[in-house]
């Protein structure tokens, strides 16, 4: 009987051994037939903008040809949401123009965003929205779901646009503090979500409304563009030269923190169309030059340069005085007056002056050219930079690009009055006997050295010389030498006078015979430099100079006395008095004076 139980029990354990093998295979081959949902990434265009998609992070396809500007973009590396996604994204260089796989993330919406040229795309900037976000490669983090269908904003009611909450396929491994398991999570740190559940009213009113750009700071210019209004151009062609502008006003990011525009027309007499505070971005601006109509009468360049010098950079026609003022100057064919006078006086008010000429004259017309090779007598470099030639006005339109880029080109705008190229420098050198022949040639080094570091030409900086001891010598006066290789040149072939230091009569001298004929929109710059201890009374002299206004910069070496180099200097005397215990140490000073000329240029009002 025991031996019958035992069998039982030991069948009955058997029997349960085989159900549970199988049921575990059995659970295998079901978990097999499963599968998992595959993931397919959504595909949008072009013009998608990211605050329309409420999914606060997501992985999207994007087509060929984003990098159109009419899709436009917001930002540098973090975007507005009112930017294109895809546009955004070849931006940034995560996209080629091909087009691709992106990973987008909203992020919190900025005080600012900063416009740039990329990847040729030109983003705008802007001076807040309410959302943002970045864009990266199809590499989703770890653990992270992302869902095949997006969730666009609409027109429903609040409440309606709350139930997608429950509907977003999103998880995330990345859990709020309250989140419970197994709920969406939609928190992220510093992440602002709008559109998904409630909205307030106030975004709700301005969801639709197109960004008004502040303007692009890298290009903060006061553009003046000067339009040919004669009868000679025609109909036909004056329409082209209004769609060029047109395209300029496209292509600028043009606001109050950037470039701002205006138009002068000319014929027999100019007329301002609008000026720089008419209008404040770019959309104003094509709408203003097209209702430009068509003056006629002659092409009076010239008086249309100094008419512009004279009143359109006014404070009260916007002028911003520390931004560069800037001319265009469309020509068709060639002026019917003068233009160098004009355009020179333009040049040293501080207006850089640029010429677009379109359809030269050709070999049988140049006798009716009032003034040959007026566009390079015009401008104040032939070097190509500020005149464009055209052949035909069916060419123009590719000049927009070029012409843009060098307008805000603020480095090479060179022709504004910076601390570099507006003044006139006068050096007044010690040539006593106790600085001798080697140390005078150092003196000269230094000299040439600070000469080197400013634009020098006719209207840009100009650099005159004396020499003292108890005597005085003119070694070069400001209207001697237009170009640095000349002044170089000058410079070192100085000869060194020997004899006493009598430096309060070379400050009268150089008052004299230099600073009586510098020009009177030049800034007048003294760089006296001596050894020693002057034989005569400096005051006098020195004071002539401040009241004159003269900056007055002293340069003191080995035994030159501090008390004396105060007083010659300008006021603040620690600002324009420098001292070296020996003449090998002068090079030294060198960009602490450029720095200090430059820093009390800046503090002045400008234009």
């Amino acid at each position: 009987m025991g031996i019958v139980v035992f069998t039982m029990k030991a069948s009955v354990i058997e029997m349960f051994l085989v159900l549970l093998v199988t049921g575990i295979h059995s659970d295998k081959e079901m978990t097999r037939k499963i599968k998992r949902p595959k993931f397919t990434v959504p595909q949008i265009n072009c013009d998608v903008k990211a605050g329309k998609i409420i999914n606060p992070e997501f992985i999207v396809k994007c087509p060929a040809g984003c990098q159109d500007p009419k899709y436009h973009v917001y930002g540098t590396g973090v975007y507005a949401s009112y930017s294109s996604v895809c546009g955004a994204a070849v931006h940034s260089g995560v996209l080629s123009n091909s087009g691709g796989k992106i990973l987008v993330r909203k992020v919190a919406g900025q005080s600012g965003y900063k416009g740039s040229f990329s990847n040729g795309v030109q983003s705008l900037s802007l001076p807040r929205w309410r959302e943002s976000f970045v864009v990266s490669e199809n590499k989703p983090p770890k653990g992270v779901i992302y869902p095949s269908t997006l969730t666009y904003s609409s027109s429903k009611s609040p409440a309606a646009r709350a139930d997608l909450w429950s509907t977003t396929p999103y998880t995330s491994s990345r859990k709020s503090p309250s989140a419970k398991p197994g709920e969406m999570d939609f928190w992220k740190p510093g992440s602002v979500l709008l559109d998904a559940g409630f909205v307030p009213k106030e975004e709700l009113s301005t969801q639709s409304l197109e960004p008004v750009s502040q303007g692009d700071p890298n290009c903060k210019v006061d553009l003046s563009f000067v339009i040919d209004g004669s009868s000679s151009i025609g109909k036909r062609r004056f329409r082209i030269q209004k769609q060029f502008l047109a395209d300029i006003a496209q292509a600028l990011d043009v606001g109050p923190a950037g470039p701002l525009m205006g138009v002068v027309q000319y014929g027999d007499n100019p007329a301002t169309q609008f000026n720089l505070k008419t209008h404040m971005n770019s959309r104003d601006l094509k709408t203003a030059i097209e209702k430009i109509s068509q003056r006629g009468g002659l092409s009076n360049v010239g008086r249309a340069i100094s008419f512009v010098t004279k009143t359109f950079f006014s404070k009260a026609n916007g002028n911003r005085g520390g931004a560069p003022n800037v001319a265009v100057v469309l020509v068709d064919g060639w002026p019917t007056d003068k233009v160098e006078e004009a355009s020179r006086l333009a040049r040293e008010s501080g207006i850089n002056i640029f010429f677009i000429t379109v359809e030269a004259a050709v070999e049988n017309e140049k006798r009716h050219v009032v003034e040959p090779n007026f566009a390079n007598k015009a401008v104040c470099r032939t070097n190509s930079f500020y005149s464009i030639n055209v052949q035909n006005w069916f060419s123009l339109h590719k000049t927009v690009q070029p012409l843009v880029k060098r307008v805000c080109d603020m480095d090479r705008l060179a022709c504004s009055k910076t601390c570099l190229n507006s003044a006139d420098i006068g050096f007044v050198i010690d040539g006593s006997s106790s600085v001798g022949t080697s140390n005078f040639r150092t003196v000269l080094q230094f000299v040439a050295n600070l000469s080197k570091e400013f634009e020098i030409s006719e209207t840009d900086t100009r650099i005159g010389a004396v020499q003292y001891t108890y005597e005085q010598r003119l070694e070069f006066g400001f209207d001697k030498y237009s170009t640095k290789p000349d002044i170089l040149n000058a410079i070192k072939r100085v000869g060194y006078w020997s004899g006493g230091t009598s430096t309060g009569a070379a400050i009268h001298y150089a008052l004299e015979q230099l600073f009586k004929k510098s020009k009177p929109n030049k800034r007048k710059l003294m760089i006296l430099i001596t050894d020693g201890r002057s034989y005569d009374d400096v005051r006098i002299p020195a004071m002539a100079a401040h009241q004159k206004g003269v900056i007055t910069y002293a340069i003191g070496v080995a035994w030159a006395a501090q008390d004396e180099l105060e007083v010659i200097a300008t006021h603040p005397a620690r600002d324009h008095s420098f001292f070296v215990d020996e003449f090998d140490n002068l090079y030294k000073s060198v960009p602490r004076i450029i720095r200090n000329i430059c820093a009390e240029f800046n503090a002045q009002p400008r234009n």
